[in-house]
């Protein structure tokens, strides 16, 4: 009964990875919902300076910010990209299809003749973007289960420095966003420049039409600069949220096909653990019924 034996090994090495995956889904699908309370919680306060923003870009039509310069029509332009993934893995193909997309872009600027340039948050992304070559200008990893945006400001700096010296033409925010629990998507929209029109969606904006009118202490471009670089930081921390969001829903799914089908190989290995006994007890009982017809 060799056989029997290492069948019966490799059932018992099936079970205690299903207790693994099965642990690992009960925990998931709690800080899923954590991380969904955090997403939502994030949400107003975009929205919020996002609408303030808008009000004081027009009541200051004077004033330009360098956020909000006008976007040309020149081909091979420099980008970059803020690539947000995971720091860890076993969660489906939420990484590989975001990366992916997101080779196929960097691929569409190279071949216009313009450099890539990225900042990647989460290990995953850091490692793909070394792998592919591409210029990674910061980074930052080990978030944890909970975004930081004090984590996240350094490397947000960097390539919006990058921007304002002319460095960039654009930049490019890439995450996963929460859709719901079975459903994420992969999404690369654009940071900068900035717009009216991409400040005043999803915002409350000017919806009556009033006339806004304010006084800045100390001065205009101080304050709209200010707004303008917690806005747009605003908007990098609500993609991490929702990273993350989808993060844990996609792997509670991950965990529990996991189980699943750790559950149906147990059922197809004692099958023919039960088979293999049941032969090696006829071939048994044949011998000896054989024996005893020679004697």
């Amino acid at each position: 009964m060799a056989v029997g034996k290492e069948i019966r090994g490799k059932i018992k090495s099936v079970e205690n990875t299903r207790k693994i995956t099965k642990a690992m889904e009960m925990v998931a699908a709690s800080k899923m919902r954590k991380a969904q309370e955090r997403m939502r919680a994030a949400r107003p306060y975009a929205e919020r300076i996002g609408g303030i923003t808008a009000n004081l870009s027009k009541a200051n039509p004077e004033y330009r910010s360098p956020y909000m310069r006008e976007v040309t029509a020149k081909t091979g332009g420099n980008v970059g990209f803020i690539v947000v993934t995971t720091d860890k893995g076993l969660c489906g193909g939420m990484n590989t299809n975001i990366l992916r997309a997101l080779t196929i872009k960097m691929r569409d600027v190279q071949a216009a003749g313009g450099k890539v340039s990225a900042v990647a948050i989460g290990n995953k992304g850091f490692g793909f973007l070394n792998r592919s070559g591409a210029q990674v200008v910061s980074h930052v990893t080990q978030l944890g289960d909970a975004p930081q945006l004090d984590k996240l400001i350094g490397p947000v700096k960097v390539m919006l420095e990058m921007f304002v010296e002319g460095k960039l033409d654009a930049v490019h925010l890439c995450y996963t966003r929460f859709v719901n629990t079975m459903k994420q998507e992969p999404q690369i929209v654009p940071l900068l420049p900035l717009t009216s029109t991409g400040l005043q969606s999803g915002s409350q904006g000017d919806k009556a039409g009033y006339a806004w009118d304010y006084v800045y202490e100390p001065d205009a471009p101080g304050v709209i600069e200010e707004l303008l670089k917690r806005y747009i930081e605003a908007l990098v921390f609500q993609g991490v949220a929702e990273n993350m969001a989808s993060e844990q829903a996609a792997r509670m799914v991950a965990m529990k096909a996991a189980t699943d089908n750790a559950g149906n190989l147990i059922g197809e290995l004692k099958l023919i653990y039960n088979k293999t006994r049941q032969a090696a007890i006829t071939k048994e009982l044949s011998e000896i019924v054989g024996g005893a017809a020679a004697v």
